[in-house]
């Protein structure tokens, strides 16, 4: 997804195609990107400060697998390995439908854009697409959630 037809200030955008569906999300977050990362890559503490997701199991690090539980399907356990792990800038982690982006920005003054894009696809999925809830409305969460625990942290320095 371009940064044209990303989605800004924590309004998500989705992009369907035949085999493919990409959301984005991004949203601006006055915190320290260390802040912003360390609530990324923290599965257990998940739960607390992020309201679309019920578990995370395993350790988010680079090579590792995990299993996330999320409100969206409350009955599926998403069993996802971390793909990229770049300190502060970039997490990817996904399974063979699709790869969820995160990507933290820093600006000046300890500030950071925060965004999230999730592309899930392939030859297979015009016969499973209509099964899969939209993401918009979970993205918009997610963003918004990020947003108020990192502000919220950086409030207490």
């Amino acid at each position: 997804m371009t940064a044209a037809t990303m989605a800004q200030n924590g309004k998500a955008h989705t992009v369907k195609t035949t085999f493919h569906r990409e959301t984005s999300v991004s949203i601006d977050i006055k915190a320290a990107p260390a802040v912003v990362w360390a609530l990324l890559t923290s599965a257990a503490d998940y739960p607390r400060w992020n309201s679309t997701v019920t578990s995370i199991e395993g350790n988010i690090a680079l090579g590792e697998k995990i299993k996330l539980r999320s409100v969206l399907d409350a009955k599926r356990t998403f069993k996802l390995k971390i793909k990229e792990f770049e300190v502060e800038k970039r997490l990817v982690w996904g399974d063979g439908q699709g790869n969820r982006v995160y990507t933290i920005t820093k600006k000046a003054n300890d500030q950071v854009v925060f965004s999230m894009t999730e592309r899930i696809g392939g030859l297979m999925f015009p016969m499973y697409a209509k099964m899969i809830p939209p993401f918009d409305e979970s993205f918009e969460q997610f963003a918004s959630d990020l947003k108020r625990e990192s502000e919220a942290i950086m409030d207490t320095r």
